[in-house]
This record gives C-alpha cells, structure tokens and sequence, in this order.
C-alpha cells in the first residue's frame, strides 16, 4: 500500500510502534542507516510485540539506496515548519512517507536531495515535534482512510 521510510531512527520503542502500524495497515517499512539501535534490541520487539514476522522490514545503507529500489511515484517528506497541511494532501498507493529522526528531523541534505513533497502536521506554536510514532500512525491512516481503508476490515 504505502511506503513508510525512517531515516536513521534512534529511539527503538517508536520503530517498534511502526512496526505494529505497519502490520495493521498494510505499509512496507524502509529503515535507512546508521539505526540508534539493533533491530533485535528487546525494545524494539516489545513494542512490536509479536507483528515483526507480520511486517515487511526493509534496511538501506542510505536513502538513495531505498529510493532507487522501491521507486515510488511520489515522496513525501514530513517535517515541522512550513508545508501542506498532511490531511489535505491526496494520497496514492505506493507513495512514500518519509521521516526523520526522532531528535533532529530530516538534514537539510536529504531535504535537498530527494524531489519530495514537503507535508507538516500541524500543531501549537512553539513546540518542537510530535513523537515520531505517532506522526508516522497520523499520516499513515489519512492515507490509508483516502483509499478507502484498502485491505482493511
């Protein structure tokens, strides 16, 4: 369905967290190094709980690596600051969502280098981020309610 990329997470519990959004939705996971942790980190399967064999993990020695493998049609790039609001964009199967770390987003590099759509999630001024499992849960179900809940019950 969609392609959910975290760029170098750090935190294990929230790729966990994904990793069980992933098997209840149908989205294919693309985790791009270095990772904060190993993938067989305790956390990182008790927050999956038992959903890991359920989902389609993927991991790239760079980002480039993953773009030129799964090929999606469009990226999204989700960040703070300025961008289309992420429930008026129109989602399409095989997009790609990409997001960054956890403690400091995605580099200015990366943002410059991919032709991505850059897509915000809205929220009280001043603060700094969402946690980054619940962004990916946020995005991933507008997506995923714009396709009718394909696959879904």
């Amino acid at each position: 369905m969609f392609n959910i990329i975290l760029f170098e997470p750090e935190i294990p519990p929230n790729t966990g967290n994904v990793i069980r959004l992933c098997a209840n939705t149908g989205a294919s996971l693309h985790l791009i190094h270095p990772l904060g942790f190993n993938l067989s980190d305790a956390q990182v399967k008790r927050a999956g709980l038992d959903y890991h064999e359920m989902t389609r993990v993927f991991e790239y020695p760079s980002l480039s690596a993953c773009l030129e493998t799964i090929k999606p049609p469009r990226i999204f790039a989700i960040e703070t600051g300025n961008g289309q609001c992420y429930s008026k964009v129109d989602y399409q199967p095989g997009d790609a969502l990409l997001f960054g770390r956890e403690t400091s987003g995605l580099p200015s590099t990366v943002m410059a280098s991919v032709n991505a759509i850059h897509v915000t999630i809205p929220m009280i001024k001043g603060n700094r981020s969402i946690n980054l499992s619940n962004s990916v849960a946020l995005v991933v179900f507008e997506a995923w309610r714009q396709n009718g809940f394909l696959g879904g019950q």
